[in-house]
């Protein structure tokens, strides 16, 4: 059985910039009530900015946690914040392909999983763990649903 879940070390660091981003928060805030050093526009416009990239972090961090199981010819979604899981037999896979980018001299990959009831997973090499055997499970089990990979 393969699993396949999200990396620590992305979460830490994406942790280290949400702190981040509320430390600001806070100073800004403190400064605005003790000195007022900036105009008066200034504390509106940055505090919801540092807000929305503060929550579309959150969410970011949030939505991507789930882990996948792969074995047993079937594969098991599991979203732990929403409380649910789906279990997907391998005939239940509409088609699957696998995505490779360079950028940088390092090579980014992603697969993208499709299933008949038209819900779709993506995972990729750098921010999940275990992805070579997710893959090496899905040309040994879905060959047939397979794409021809794109190299961009």
């Amino acid at each position: 059985m393969v699993i396949i879940k999200p990396k620590i070390s992305t979460y830490i660091s994406l942790g280290f910039i949400v702190l981040v981003l509320v430390m600001g928060l806070i100073l800004l805030m403190a400064d605005f009530a003790n000195k007022g050093t900036f105009p008066m526009w200034f504390y509106p416009v940055a505090c919801s900015l540092i807000t929305v990239v503060l929550v579309l972090l959150l969410i970011k961090m949030m939505a991507g946690w789930r882990i996948i199981l792969a074995g047993k010819d079937h594969i098991v979604i599991k979203l732990p914040l929403r409380r649910t899981t789906k279990v997907y037999p391998i005939d239940q896979i509409l088609l699957w392909e696998e995505e490779t980018m360079i950028a940088n001299k390092r090579e980014f990959k992603q697969v993208t999983i499709a299933f008949t009831d038209k819900n779709s997973v993506s995972i990729s090499n750098h921010e999940h763990e275990a992805y070579e055997g997710l893959i090496s499970y899905l040309k040994k089990k879905a060959q047939k649903q397979m794409i021809k990979s794109k190299k961009a």
